[in-house]
């Protein structure tokens, strides 16, 4: 059964994943980053992508796993900036 929406999400949850739009060339994967993030935060005991997918409306297992495993961004970045860190990161 289908649980969650990424819609459904609070208006909170968008604007602190707006902190990171730029690490991210694409659409799809700002979209993706938000449908895993919303993933590891539901309720599912089970936080693995197939079950993430499975539990919310509109997200697929494709598209969630080619953002975690293909798509090019640094997790780095990523990382570096939700600690608060200001410091340049190269992307290795």
């Amino acid at each position: 059964m289908k649980e969650t929406t990424p819609a459904a999400m609070p208006p909170c949850f968008d604007r602190w994943c707006q902190r990171f739009d730029d690490i991210f060339g694409h659409i799809a994967q700002k979209r993706e980053f938000r449908n895993y993030l919303g993933g590891l935060l539901g309720e599912s005991e089970r936080k693995n992508m197939k079950q993430m997918a499975t539990n919310a409306v509109g997200v697929t297992y494709h598209k969630l796993h080619h953002f975690l495993t293909a798509a090019p961004w640094s997790f780095r970045e990523l990382n570096q900036r939700r600690r608060g860190g200001n410091e340049s990161v190269s992307p290795n």
